[in-house]
């Protein structure tokens, strides 16, 4: 008998083997007893975190990386209590924003907060691999301030941020002079 590929068959078993590598790697999704939907938890260990008027400025210490989330990426991950589902998040932030939510994106800022590892466990959201402007098609040009937006940047390390010794201070190796030139004690 032959054996027949099909697609569709391929796509479930990779889905499947993502699923158990998620599972092994030992971050672990809880879920309602109720209705089966995961419940997101924000991870808060190793982070420095500061508020502002519309954004949270996130900084990881552990991957050196901030992170910027704009008022609905920000309220979705103070939501992510590790108690609410995602229908009770799409609840609050509704209330919160006074703007009509839905679960699309809410679904699209938890996969983004988990992608820059701000969730404590994976969460398979679904969010349907909708893009923002795939999103902003499915909800209407006027959700714009609804959408949920993260911008990351890595920060550099406390080495790399210090700043070159000035003309006439001392030095050893040239890579430490602004100019470039060490004349051995001085920088040029």
């Amino acid at each position: 008998m032959d054996t027949v590929w099909r697609p569709d068959v391929e796509i479930e078993i990779v889905d499947k083997l993502k699923r158990e590598s998620s599972k092994s790697m030992g971050k672990t999704t809880r879920t309602s007893k109720t209705t089966a939907q995961p419940i997101p938890a924000a991870r808060r260990d190793g982070l420095v975190v500061k508020e502002l008027v519309d954004e949270i400025l996130v900084y990881d210490t552990t991957s050196d990386k901030a992170h910027c989330l704009n008022r609905t990426a920000a309220l979705v991950w103070g939501f992510c209590d590790g108690q609410t589902t995602v229908d009770g998040i799409v609840a609050k932030l509704g209330t919160e924003s006074k703007t009509s939510v839905n679960e699309t994106t809410v679904s699209m800022a938890i996969a983004q907060l988990d992608e820059i590892n701000l969730l404590t466990a994976k969460v398979d959201s679904t969010s349907n691999g909708l893009s923002r402007r795939q999103l902003m098609r499915a909800i209407g040009i006027g959700a714009l301030v609804a959408v949920p937006v993260i911008t990351s940047i890595v920060a550099p390390r406390a080495a790399q941020a210090s700043t070159c010794v000035a003309s006439g201070g001392s030095c050893v190796s040239s890579a430490e002079c602004c100019s470039g030139l060490c004349s051995g004690v001085t920088c040029a």
